[in-house]
């Protein structure tokens, strides 16, 4: 990492209205380091940017912005990458438009990992979030780094599946400065992955949520990984950003199929109709990255269904809910049922409610068409 004198002319750099990315790094082609581009002309520098955009460079720094940067690389784990740093990501440099700057909370190393990031709908479903998190568990025990944006619904089980995987670990890619959380349901989340892993932005400290910000985030996510999973999205879903970006990367796309009768299932079955490898497994994915990551031969991961169960198996059964009336009762089983087949035992702890209460509701649902019974003791939305 670049030392103070250095950091700060980088922070100074990208502080600056109306220069951004391409500009930035056209200036440090022209000139190299941004020490380099302060002490050059005017004329210089308007011959590369125009005269307006160096008379912006040359002007006062930002100080106050530059010295609660240094501040902030001062505390315990915070960490900030300049494009000329030995330990910036490699898998970055390769994309079109890497950032000049990544601030990182957490451990810097996690960003030179093999990784796989995996994205999908904030409002997941039940079995979307499970399928997330199953394979994000048994994708970081075989070693892969979990890349996603800590979003809710499926960005945040694939973090939580990565943390409980343990070995390959997560990394989440946020839309605001690294000295901010959103959403702030994630908070809990986001402390452990700062412990376990790494939060990284190329937002200034400070930004706060900004619609804008969320989409240009998807191509760093797509870009510090050797493929991308998309496990559940609707056709105008930003996941679907992230899978475009990762194809002109040159990086693997994945989509898991689920139920004709789901919006949230749409977008992956459009990736799928494009070319996108189905998965069903994580060891399809795993066989898929073996070659480009030059990974050895090994033995087939648990389906990730088995896995979702393994791991629901070793939580603490849910606490009942009071009783709901009926109609709301039944809105809330259809709701949890989602899209796909569902048995008995995986329902009830989402609902909150025992086994008996929940076939109480569900034969009504069934009486009138809402639900069938399917082989197995399962059932499914109609």
């Amino acid at each position: 990492m670049a030392p103070a004198n250095d950091l700060a002319d980088w922070l100074r750099l990208t502080s600056i209205p109306g220069v951004g990315g391409e500009t930035q790094r056209r200036l440090l082609a022209a000139f190299g380091l941004p020490h380099h581009i302060f002490a050059a002309g005017r004329s210089a520098l308007s011959a590369v940017v125009g005269g307006e955009a160096a008379d912006q460079l040359l002007g006062a720094p930002p100080l106050e912005t530059i010295d609660k940067a240094l501040a902030w690389t001062a505390e315990p784990g915070n960490h900030i990458l300049t494009l000329a740093d030995a330990d910036y990501p490699r898998t970055l440099l390769d994309t079109a438009d890497p950032p000049v700057l990544l601030y990182v909370k957490g451990d810097p190393a996690m960003l030179q990992r093999p990784a796989i990031a995996i994205v999908g709908a904030r409002s997941a479903t039940p079995q979307g979030e499970a399928n997330a998190e199953a394979f994000a568990r048994a994708l970081s025990e075989h070693g892969l780094t979990v890349i996603s944006g800590l979003a809710l619904g499926i960005d945040a089980a694939a973090h939580r599946g990565a943390l409980a995987g343990g070995e390959g670990g997560t990394v989440a890619v946020i839309g605001t400065g690294a000295d901010r959380i959103y959403p702030a349901r994630n908070a809990a989340i986001a402390r452990d992955i700062a412990a376990h892993g790494a939060i990284i932005s190329e937002l200034p400290l400070g930004t706060n949520a900004l619609r804008h910000n969320f989409p240009r985030r998807n191509r760093i996510i797509a870009g510090l990984a050797q493929g991308v999973l998309v496990v559940e999205a609707a056709l105008n879903s930003g996941s679907l950003i992230s899978a475009r970006l990762a194809t002109e990367s040159g990086r693997e796309v994945f989509a898991i199929p689920g139920s004709i009768h789901s919006p949230m299932s749409r977008g992956c079955h459009r990736l799928i109709r494009e070319g996108a490898k189905l998965v069903e497994t994580a060891e399809d994915i795993l066989e898929e990255l073996r070659g480009r990551l030059g990974w050895p031969a090994s033995k087939p991961a648990r389906r990730p269904g088995a896995a979702a169960t393994a791991h629901r198996g070793q939580a603490a059964p849910a606490e009942a809910q009071p009783a709901l009336p009926l109609a709301d009762a039944a809105a809330q089983v259809l709701q949890a049922i989602g899209h796909d087949p569902v048995d008995i035992d995986t329902l009830a702890p989402r609902c909150g409610l025992t086994v008996d209460a929940l076939y109480a509701i569900l034969l009504p649902l069934e009486l009138e068409g809402h639900i069938a019974r399917l082989p197995g003791g399962r059932f499914q939305r109609v």
